[in-house]
């Protein structure tokens, strides 16, 4: 049995249709905190939930000084605090079975980073450093939690993109560019197959001892590449630096 904890239940309505008693959907706006206990606790009474998914996810396109308050706040509740609350809640029934997967659906922007994006990159980047620390306490139960990173997938997430409100003066500048691209962006730059993207993740999710991160799509794989190249680049060039900083002793 499966449990699909969604803001919009219609939205599922081709899947419960498919699968019946099998799929069952539950209402839930993961930004809602005190939602979640309930939610988990009937989805483990149904059965031990054996895989965590964290999905749920959207993106608001503006320079940073164009986000409103609640423009922050709503990247850092949705793509950063939901899944951490939600993963809490279900570790202890995981810890206590000794088994379990806890999958973070990440992104290449939990990498790498790009004007327009610094809310959804902070909060990506955020839950990366989550991951790999909970993936270090819970290994010894037998639990693994994974990043997925993919990238440009083909699915509601660039039609359900939020832009902040323009601010003139940064129309010629990086994020200006960047914000038109966005603007005007069809399939070309979601080139993902999202049917792919699950079966590979089902693959991952359900092998002997899943990675910690797993990068999916060429887009993907360049963003991530040029980053850590670039950062060690750069981290190595300020070694004689960095070990300068101690006691002569």
């Amino acid at each position: 049995m499966l449990t699909a904890a969604v803001r919009k239940p219609e939205s599922m309505s081709d899947l419960t249709e498919r699968y019946g008693e099998r799929l069952v959907v539950e209402k839930l706006d993961v930004t809602v905190t005190g939602d979640i206990a309930p939610v988990v606790a009937r989805a483990q009474a149904r059965r031990p939930v054996d895989i965590v998914v964290n999905n749920a996810g959207g993106g608001v396109i503006g320079a940073t000084e164009e986000m409103s308050d609640a423009d922050i706040e709503e990247q850092i509740a949705l793509n950063l605090m939901a899944p951490v609350h939600i993963t809490r809640a279900f570790i202890p029934a995981m810890r206590e079975r000794r088994s379990g997967r806890i999958i973070q659906i990440s992104s290449a922007s939990g990498q790498g980073s790009l004007p327009t994006s610094s809310m959804y990159h902070a909060a990506k980047w955020g839950l990366e450093g989550f991951s790999e620390c909970l993936r270090q306490e819970l290994e010894p139960f037998d639990v693994f939690v994974t990043l997925i990173e993919p990238g440009g997938v083909r699915s509601s997430f660039g039609g359900n993109l939020k832009f902040a409100s323009a601010i003139a003066v940064y129309r010629d500048t990086p994020a200006g560019a960047m914000r038109s691209l966005f603007e005007s962006a069809g399939d070309e730059l979601y080139t993902l197959d999202p049917q792919k993207i699950a079966q590979a993740i089902f693959e991952i999710a359900t092998s002997e001892r899943p990675p910690v991160r797993v990068t999916l799509g060429g887009d993907a794989y360049e963003v991530v590449q040029n980053a850590w190249q670039s950062r060690l680049a750069f981290l190595q060039s300020q070694e004689q630096l960095a070990r300068s900083v101690a006691f002569d002793d």
